[in-house]
């Protein structure tokens, strides 16, 4: 792509993680905007009228909604590619990043993240200690999930790589980033992360730093 690329963007969001780590392995070269969605910017919501992140524009055309957007660029840069040939193993795929979108999102996520560090960012009360154990719960059950699939499986999808790992390693970053993952759960889901947090592709997210809220001494260490 000769054209500029602009990602408006949210550091500890996942789904913009997501977006950086596709964009990072096919080797392109964007500015990243920090976007502060919640405040609802008139120009920022001409960008995307539903008033969230990620919103990456190539040019004079906008994309928004995380999938939508790595999915293009997956179809319009082939090399790596990110979802398998094969039509079955292109669903399993696409299942587990939806789990991780969304039921992963929801269930842990939201709860910790958002609980912890989101509401402080954005001046949205007090964590409710409810959600944040109700996340940490999840969290041990989901965990358990992805070492179920580490058990028969290369990568979380099958023997290859794929929009799965950056849809998972990308909410557990963000857990990561509070120190909200228990890493002797499981060896098999910390090797797998170790394999994904070693990438090039990862070194932007590593390097993620808010001000005032800055992460734990081991977040970015590739071990551990």
């Amino acid at each position: 792509m000769n054209q500029v690329i602009r990602l408006y963007q949210f550091p500890i969001s996942p789904f913009c993680r997501k977006v950086r780590l596709v964009l990072a392995e096919k080797r392109l070269q964007v500015e990243e905007i920090t976007e502060r969605y919640w405040e609802g910017a008139p120009e920022f919501l001409k960008l995307n009228p539903a008033g969230t992140v990620p919103v990456l524009k190539i040019g004079s055309h906008v994309l928004a909604e995380s999938n939508a957007i790595c999915e293009y660029l997956d179809e319009s840069i082939p090399d790596p590619p990110l979802l398998p040939g094969n039509a079955m193993a292109r669903a399993e795929a696409r299942r587990l990043v939806g789990w991780f979108d969304d039921r992963f999102f929801r269930e842990v996520t939201r709860n910790l993240v958002g609980e912890r560090l989101l509401k402080k960012i954005i001046c949205g009360g007090q964590p409710e200690s409810a959600k944040i154990k109700s996340g940490s719960r999840n969290c041990r059950i989901h965990i358990d999930y992805i070492a179920g699939l580490l058990e028969r499986r290369r990568w979380l999808a099958g023997d290859q790589m794929t929009l799965a790992d950056f849809a998972a390693a990308a909410q557990i970053s963000c857990l990561d980033y509070v120190s909200d993952i228990d890493w002797e759960r499981s060896d098999a889901v910390k090797d797998w992360y170790a394999k994904i947090k070693s990438r090039p592709a990862f070194r932007s997210i590593l390097r993620d730093n808010l001000p005032g809220f800055p992460p734990p001494y081991h977040y970015s260490d590739l071990d551990f």
